[in-house]
């Protein structure tokens, strides 16, 4: 974008803090509850992870779209952000792989998006006073009444974001030759926001995934006869969703080897009766440690939720902890005592982020073929 070219825009806060620069994406206005993220690549992969489905992202990283944008790095079929807030949008690309810009990207998908702010100042600010509503505009309004646009605005947890992001339809991806020596035969992934790249990891293990709606029930699944569950990471607020887990908890006192991820961590949390709680500020980034406290190592992880199972009123007469962060010493996997049933908070498939954590699918797949149970 020559700057000559450049239009003004703003970014508000819900605390009333106005930040001005110049419009990314295309022009308009967008509201939405603002999260910072600090991959310092992965843009693509951010943007079309639908578990940011109503939220805005703040990249610290200050250059961001230097390598352009490649269909093959795509975690859904078009952004889920509603807005993007960065530094400095590279103006240049300079990928083999790179098929159009970030530019071009933001105007296919119609969002909304400002560069040219002081995103160390914003990120400091939502570290200490937690995740804020916001809104960018290009439109002629006076801050008073933007602002007063973007504190009327409904809060995140009031949203209903899985009917937004799930498939519409089941839908089946076979497999025949998994290249994994640890094969499943049938896998249930119940969708609450998955990403394409979890589904292509699941690939190497298994030979059919059939990839139910989030509003499936416990009947569906076990009509399939599937060797194990996964139940998907996802946007949103977990203790809405009441019937996933109800549904969640049938799977645990039928014995099916479950395993959950992100979304689908807390919502077997709560369906094995531990609390979930919302963070201050989230985990949003691809370089968090965690610790595995069954093989005693520490791994990098790519993460991105708002909230958390809590330490507080844990049952650990059910669950046994099995993932800590270092940086906050939250909860980040746990497994079942007397069930084939696990989960993780990060994102194991590292998109965007290290593939430290791949290990966790070999570890199910192999609970899910040992334990010889079979959802019927």
């Amino acid at each position: 974008m020559p700057t000559d070219l450049k239009i003004s825009a703003r970014l508000v806060l819900e605390d009333g803090s106005v930040y001005h620069g110049q419009s990314i994406g295309v022009t308009g206005t967008t509201l939405g509850e603002l999260v910072f993220n600090t991959s310092s690549t992965g843009y693509q992969e951010i943007l079309t992870d639908p578990s940011y489905r109503g939220q805005m992202v703040l990249m610290t990283y200050p250059e961001i779209g230097n390598y352009g944008i490649s269909s093959h790095d795509f975690e859904s079929a078009h952004i889920n952000a509603v807005g993007l807030v960065v530094s400095r949008l590279s103006p240049f690309t300079s990928s083999w792989r790179s098929e159009f810009s970030l530019q071009e990207f933001l105007v296919k998908n119609k969002v909304v998006g400002i560069e040219g702010v002081d995103t160390r100042a914003i990120t400091r600010k939502i570290r200490e006073k937690g995740t804020l509503k916001a809104g960018i505009t290009t439109e002629a309004i006076s801050d008073a009444e933007f602002i007063q646009r973007v504190q009327a605005q409904p809060g995140f947890e009031e949203l209903d974001m899985i009917s937004q992001v799930t498939t519409l339809e089941p839908y089946t991806i076979r497999t025949e030759n998994p290249v994994s020596s640890i094969r499943v035969q049938k896998l249930v992934v119940v969708d609450y926001g998955i990403k394409a790249s979890i589904l292509h990891y699941l690939q190497q293990y298994v030979e059919e995934i059939v990839v139910l709606p989030a509003h499936c029930d416990f009947e569906q699944i076990r009509a399939l006869q599937p060797q194990g569950v996964l139940l998907s990471n996802g946007p949103g607020d977990p203790a809405v969703l009441y019937e996933a887990v109800a549904m969640a908890r049938q799977l645990v006192d039928a014995g099916i080897p479950t395993f959950g991820i992100c979304l689908g961590h807390q919502i077997l949390g709560l369906a094995c009766g531990a609390k979930v709680s919302k963070m201050r500020f989230g985990h949003h980034g691809g370089n968090h440690p965690v610790k595995d406290m069954l093989l005693d190592k520490v791994f990098i992880t790519s993460q991105n939720h708002g909230y958390c199972v809590e330490f507080d009123e844990f049952p650990e007469d059910r669950l046994m902890v099995t993932h800590i962060n270092l940086n906050d010493q939250t909860i980040e996997g746990f497994q079942h005592r007397n069930a084939p049933v696990m989960s993780v908070q990060f994102h194991p498939e590292a998109s965007p982020g290290p593939h430290d954590a791949n290990y966790i699918f070999e570890r199910f797949m192999r609970t899910a073929v040992e334990s010889g149970v079979v959802c019927a």
